[in-house]
């Protein structure tokens, strides 16, 4: 008697130390007894009915999925290729195990079939220069069906954007276009801004007596020709005056 006690006892204790469960801070846990949804364990140490309850982790903390290279016709027919990546959450762990099989091909596959409706519906303009808008417009499309899951999609970024190479190399010719143009516009600006400062030291000299002569003599003795060689200048009428008047004003002081 004694012994099928003991026994006994045993059983019970090896069935009791089989049962306990460790729930990591991290994660949740859903119980199913008889296959019927009964708790939410929180973390901590725990225990299920061997036979009649199945526990099942749930990890709470934010997770990554991919979106492989999708090939996507914009709005103006250009063919690109786009993949992306999903940071998604799990809010409830119950939806999330009874509401859908499995959920992080769920949300992968629904974020792959909004990123190609969205697209789909830009030009290409748009999708280059408006990336992280594009993003949070499947986002919102994504998360408005996940809900129901139990998932709560944090974010989604576009990673790269593969044009064809025709597209890339008239992009190349428009960029450089664009370049030579605002080069040719910088140019015509410093020339402009040269010829105003020209016209207003030319005013300044006209005006002044002499002044004009006096800038010609500087100019010629800046100058510095080979010896063997004869420059002949042809002096205006107007310098040959400006002389004449610089001269007229150093004898009457």
């Amino acid at each position: 008697m004694e012994i099928l006690l003991i026994w006994a006892l045993g059983i019970v204790v090896l069935f009791i130390l089989f049962g306990l469960r460790v729930i990591n801070q991290y994660e949740r846990a859903v119980v199913l007894t008889l296959g019927k949804y009964t708790t939410t364990r929180q973390p901590g140490l725990t225990w299920v009915f061997i036979g009649l309850q199945r526990m099942i982790k749930i990890d709470m903390r934010i997770t990554t999925t991919d979106i492989p290279q999708q090939e996507v016709i914009t709005k103006d027919n250009v063919p690109v290729g786009i993949n992306a990546v999903v940071y998604f959450q799990v809010k409830s762990a119950e939806n999330a195990i009874l509401n859908i099989k499995d959920y992080t091909l769920a949300v992968s596959q629904y974020a792959q079939a909004a990123l190609r409706d969205v697209i789909g519906g830009i030009e290409l303009d748009s999708l280059l220069s408006e990336r992280e808008h594009i993003a949070e417009e499947i986002q919102k499309i994504v998360v408005e069906a996940t809900q129901s899951w139990g998932i709560l999609v944090t974010d989604i970024k576009i990673q790269d954007i593969e044009l064809p190479a025709d597209m890339k190399r008239v992009m190349a010719k428009q960029a450089e276009s664009e370049r030579e143009r605002r080069a040719i516009i910088i140019r015509a600006e410093g020339e402009f801004q040269a010829s105003e400062r020209l016209a207003q030291a030319a005013s300044v000299l006209s005006s002044t007596p002499g002044g004009l002569s006096m800038r010609t003599l500087q100019t010629i003795e800046k100058i510095n020709p080979d010896p063997s060689k004869t420059v002949i200048f042809a002096l205006p009428v107007e310098v040959l005056e400006g002389i004449k008047a610089i001269s007229k004003t150093v004898n009457s002081k």
